[in-house]
């Protein structure tokens, strides 16, 4: 997949429907990010951020992925136009509770997608990397791990990435690339796909996985640490979400990772210590194959966790 002459910067916003706005906030509270009701909907910040990474509205019968929205810089915004244009991408009108400035156009899964005008989110850097300090002659003999009675509630940092369902991984490459600019990073087949921006982003800013049909899989979230990815799995099943995947760590990404299952059937993710590619670097693209597509170590994958709920729960 070849990179475009212009790329959108971040995902700007995700925006979900589900059935319980209640249920969802006391879901994304308890995982750690900042839940704030706005009119009929739930806006999911992190503490410390003044970003609204997404937005979850009410009242569906079942979750549903409503729109995407992408962050674009000014000067590209006529360039990523005649890029979509060029990759077939159908205009369309902002859907319900959406802002409708900037480009509307439908994924080749017919999903709503948003182009517009804003300040970067995703990171500019790798994120942080606590370990534990070293141990050994010249340093304090002390015990190194933190105390469990002085663990504090995990809060996210910021939205690493999101990983989508798509019917057609190769199809929806040519859009994310073609159209947004998006570079690929890495694959496993027609499988599964890895895109990163080439303004500078984690390991992948957006993923897609081969299903029947459109869908969320999950969003990603970074935190400072492996002790706050374990810590947050247990944060969660103590709010009575003990269902998921993890922790272990993936192959493609590098990241150590826990997996939240949602009341929906996606799933929330802490993640730590992902690959960052920096802008302007061309990332030695990799296939992978079947065994190293999903992770290195951790507990077998559940059968559920390649389930689109959105068309097949």
């Amino acid at each position: 997949m070849a990179v475009s002459r212009a790329a959108i910067h971040s995902v700007d916003e995700f925006a979900l429907g589900v059935p319980d706005l209640a249920q969802a906030e006391h879901f994304f509270s308890a995982f750690g990010l900042d839940v704030r009701r706005e009119g009929r909907a739930l806006g999911l910040y992190t503490f410390g951020h003044p970003h609204r990474w997404g937005r979850v509205l009410g009242g569906y019968p079942r979750k549903k992925l409503l729109w995407l929205s992408f962050g674009a810089y000014a000067p590209d915004m006529p360039v990523l136009a005649q890029q979509l244009q060029a990759a077939g991408a159908r205009p369309t009108a902002a859907p319900p509770g959406a802002d409708g400035d900037g480009l509307w156009v439908l994924s080749p899964d017919g999903t709503p997608v948003q182009v517009r005008v804003a300040d970067k989110c995703s990171p500019s850097s790798p994120g942080p990397r606590e370990f534990a300090p070293p141990t050994g002659p010249g340093h304090p003999a002390v015990g190194r791990a933190p105390a469990r009675s002085q663990a504090g509630k995990v809060r996210p940092l910021y939205l690493s990435h999101i990983l989508l369902f798509t019917a057609d991984v190769d199809r929806a490459l040519a859009f994310f690339g073609g159209g947004l600019g998006l570079a690929l990073a890495d694959r496993s087949g027609d499988v599964i796909a890895f895109t990163y921006t080439p303004h500078g982003s984690d390991h992948h800013l957006v993923a897609l996985a081969k299903s029947a049909g459109p869908g969320f899989h999950h969003s990603s979230w970074c935190v400072a640490s492996i002790d706050e990815v374990g810590v947050g799995m247990e944060q969660m099943a103590a709010a009575g979400y003990g269902e998921g995947w993890g922790v272990g760590r993936h192959v493609i990404g590098s990241n150590y990772f826990r997996y939240v299952k949602d009341p929906w059937g996606s799933f929330a993710e802490y993640s730590f210590d992902i690959d960052y590619i920096a802008p302007g670097t061309q990332w030695p693209t990799g296939d992978y194959p079947a065994e190293d597509a999903l992770h290195l170590w951790g507990p077998a994958v559940p059968p559920d966790f390649v389930l689109n709920t959105e068309i097949d729960g």
